[in-house]
This record gives C-alpha cells, structure tokens and sequence, in this order.
C-alpha cells in the first residue's frame, strides 16, 4: 500500500516499525492478561505526528471482518474547531469534497462521536448539518467479510478507497494543521 500512500502525500509515514501495529499487548496496566490482541491493523499518517492529533488512512483485520478507511485518530478538538469554521464560512468546498469522494454511500459511511448540546448554525445544508456537531470524523468501509483479505485483489479494493477519499484526507488535513496552528498560537 506505500506506493498508493505516497501518491496521496508525500509526508506520509511509510516504515513498517511506524505503521505496522504489534500483535504482543501491553499488560502491565490491565486486569485483562491475555498477550495477543484480536486486531492487527495499518496506520498511515504524516511522518513524526502523534497519533493523537493525526489525521490517517488505517486498515484493520479483525476475526470478523476488514475495515478500512480515513480520518480522525479519537476526539481533535482544534481540527474539529477548524472543520467546523470552514463549514460555516465555504459550506460548498466542504460539500464539494464529499461529493468528490462520493460519500456516504452503501458501503462507505461517515462516522464519529457528537456533542449532544452544539447545534448547527441555522441554514446549514443538512449534509453538514449532520457533521457539525462532531468530536472527530471518520470515514470507513464495512461490510466486508474476512474472506476477502485473503484475496490478492483486496490490495487494489483499498488502493482505489484510498484514492477515492484523497480529497477527504486533504481537507481533514489542513483543519488539523490550522487547529494545531491555533494552538501554538
């Protein structure tokens, strides 16, 4: 997957080591003991950025299914905050780009965790609307069984995902480089 990676940008974190999550869990700290984890996944996100404020494309195998997809690494309150103004202040170029990506549809949804009291400004498109009041976004594929992953075509399956939501990853990226901004500000 690096070669579709470095086409999405360059700046991505491509080695193994860096990407690549380990199957031994850290135990030190839990009441569960048990050394493996049930998952095993891919991230992909800019060189040297903590995870925690990182936007990243990632694929997952679990013992049900593979997922994969693009966005936010839990809650980002500064990037969220700059998603947010450009809703209000170019709701077009932020619809722009989730047609570009043609989402959602039956096998590509948008997800994320909301704030039950913030409310949408009134006359947002309904389509922002729903992506307002968010804590993080992120988008994945489901529906696909284990079975596929063992298939040599899955590789392009994601490859061609990955490329789909290139614009998606461009806009969640420059809201996390200008929430970030803010905070160093």
């Amino acid at each position: 997957m690096t070669p579709t990676v470095m086409r999405i940008a360059d700046d991505m974190e491509t080695r193994p080591n860096k990407c690549l999550a380990r199957i031994n869990r850290d135990i030190r700290f839990t009441r569960d003991k048990s050394p493996y984890r049930d998952h095993m996944w891919l991230l992909f996100r800019r060189s040297g950025e903590e995870r925690e404020h990182s936007v990243m494309y990632w694929f997952e195998l679990s013992p049900e299914v593979v997922e994969w997809g693009v966005g936010f690494w839990g809650y980002n309150r500064p990037a969220m905050d700059a998603l947010r103004q450009r809703m209000e202040k170019k709701p077009a170029e932020v619809r722009r780009v989730l047609r570009q990506c043609g989402i959602p549809d039956e096998t590509l949804h948008i997800y994320g965790d909301r704030y039950k009291s913030m409310k949408p400004p009134a006359g947002m498109p309904a389509d922002l609307a729903m992506l307002y009041p968010c804590k993080e976004i992120y988008v994945k594929r489901v529906g696909v069984p284990l079975a596929e992953s063992y298939r040599p075509e899955i590789i392009d399956r994601v490859s061609e995902d990955f490329l789909r939501l290139r614009p998606l990853y461009l806009l969640l990226r420059q809201a996390a480089d200008e929430g970030m901004a803010k905070l160093d500000a």
